[in-house]
């Protein structure tokens, strides 16, 4: 984490480039009536959202800690 953690516009980028994708293939299976594998293509996105969403909070607290001391030093 030392090195700077900011988000960067490139992580946005790429959970909204999965998410789209995520959801297009979602549409196509359940159009093509293959419900089972949109379901598992939804299962699949949602726990790499998790992970992502847990991986960037990660980072803002690890940020907002460091601003913390930050403040403390210079008080």
């Amino acid at each position: 984490m030392e090195g700077g953690g900011i988000v960067e516009l490139h992580d946005v980028l790429r959970v909204a480039g999965i998410g789209l994708l995520i959801a297009i293939l979602h549409l196509f299976f359940e159009s093509t009536g293959k419900k089972e594998f949109a379901f598992f293509l939804f299962f699949v996105g949602y726990i790499y959202m998790t992970i992502e969403l847990l991986r960037l909070l990660k980072l803002f607290f690890y940020e907002i800690s460091t601003f913390l001391e930050w403040l403390l030093m210079t008080s």
